[in-house]
């Protein structure tokens, strides 16, 4: 795999080179121990529900709440991002998540741990457009599917830290010094973000910002919302990224525990699975799309599909439990959820302006917390309300998984025009300009 700053770029273009990778690895850490912190609460599920005494609606709360602050972040990060640049805002983030994680170690009740888990959820959500908007200001475009993916791989690369280290030292030391200890990594990378991190190589200064008010902000949103691929973008996002999600943040552990009668430590083999198949797969999708640009709606259609696929055979089988290699199937198609999501930026960004990419990605980044919050309430009150059958609980998925899929196909045919004019248009402007 070549590194996302080799080969010759567009004029207008940032350099790219060892530099850039450098100073993108200092924005992408802040994002991994950010998912470290997001992920925890899946692989201690159980410890809590135990822990602070609640059952399962109140446990899925815990999650709802930290990925509603997420999704409504997203477009307020996106405009700050477009503001404040990409270091101020990566450090404001890093300061809020390691206090939500501190205080989720130390919360004596159920009250104080739900507003740290918000508190964790605000700095969370301040990261990843962070570190895309460092992607488009270092690297040349045509690497951009590329190096998203790999922000992506990375992120997954701290839900497997959570898999597989947090659970162990979590079964091992406790609670308090489980995540007092973990909130270390969070002051780690913020000392390394304010002494390091820059938001844009020399001479590649954006152009002065006009007047920030009101009315910048409504402009901002509503010219980023009529491009027919910001739309789409969100849609795909919705569609993708949910099923794994909320597989990986809160309710597989307890479904493959529950339902399907396995060992806490096999089932925690299955999510590293799931973890491990998402950085294969992002890899091979970064690559193709950065190599055929058309494949983008195929990609996240065709992963829609595997999941629907493979959760209905899951849950229809007809055994008292899925056979192991069907749940092995199940988590390698779910890792495919988030490379597939991660598609939706690469319909948000060439629709925009450099001067929106912000904001275009925070509204792109919405769709899918927003269908993983959603899904995340339906299966806990539907586990409240049918006496833990898991069957009826995740047939939700499906529900949402329809309504993305029809939103996506009524949006293709805009945006595949849309994006069309901007490509012509930008090849005439290129034409005509004087030399100099």
């Amino acid at each position: 795999m070549s590194l996302p700053g080799r080969g010759a770029t567009l004029p207008g273009d940032p350099p790219g080179g060892r530099r850039a990778v450098a100073v993108w690895s200092i924005g992408v850490a802040v994002y991994f121990v950010a998912v470290i912190f997001r992920t925890s609460l899946g692989v201690a599920g159980l410890d809590a529900a135990d822990r602070f005494h609640v059952g399962a609606s109140a446990l899925s709360t815990f999650s709802i709440l930290q990925l509603l602050v997420y999704a409504g972040m997203q477009i307020p990060v996106g405009l700050l991002v477009d503001h404040l640049g990409t270091k101020k805002v990566l450090s404001i983030g890093a300061v809020l998540f390691t206090a939500g994680q501190l205080g989720f170690a130390f919360s004596p009740s159920y009250g104080t741990a739900l507003a740290s888990r918000a508190l964790l959820g605000c700095g969370d959500a301040m990261t990843f457009i962070s570190v895309l908007r460092l992607g488009t200001r270092w690297f040349p475009a045509r690497r951009g599917p590329l190096v998203a993916q790999l922000a992506g791989l990375v992120g997954m690369a701290g839900n497997l830290v959570s898999t597989l280290v947090l659970a162990r030292l979590l079964h091992g030391i406790g609670w308090t010094p489980a995540f007092a200890g973990s909130a270390l990594a969070g002051a780690v990378v913020l000392v390394l973000t304010l002494l390091f991190l820059k938001d844009h190589p020399e001479g590649q200064e954006p152009e002065p910002s006009p007047h920030r008010g009101a009315a910048y902000v409504r402009r901002q949103i509503a010219a980023s919302w009529r491009e027919p691929g910001t739309r789409l973008g969100l849609w795909v996002h919705f569609t993708t990224q949910f099923p794994a999600m909320v597989f990986l943040l809160l309710w597989g552990l307890p479904f493959l525990v529950e339902a399907e009668g396995l060992s806490r430590a096999t089932a925690g083999e299955l999510l590293t699975l799931v973890v491990l198949s998402n950085m294969v797969i992002g890899l091979v999708y970064g690559q193709i799309v950065a190599r055929h640009h058309a494949a983008r709606l195929p990609l996240a259609l065709g992963t829609v599909a595997a999941t629907a696929l493979l959760w209905a055979a899951t849950l229809a089988y007809p055994g008292e439990h899925a056979p192991m290699w069907l749940l092995l199937v199940l988590c390698a198609v779910l890792g495919a959820c988030g490379p597939a999501s991660m598609l939706g930026f690469d319909f948000a960004r060439p629709a925009n302006p450099p001067e929106r990419q912000g904001t275009a990605s925070g509204i792109t980044n919405m769709g899918g917390f927003i269908a993983s919050m959603t899904t995340l309430f339906a299966i806990g009150v539907l586990l409240d309300a049918t006496g833990d059958d898991y069957t009826v609980a995740f047939s939700a998925v499906f529900v949402l998984q329809a309504l993305g899929i029809g939103q996506i196909l009524r949006l293709r045919g805009r945006a595949a025009r849309r994006e069309r004019e901007r490509l012509v248009a930008s090849r005439v402007e290129t034409v005509h300009v004087p030399a100099a």
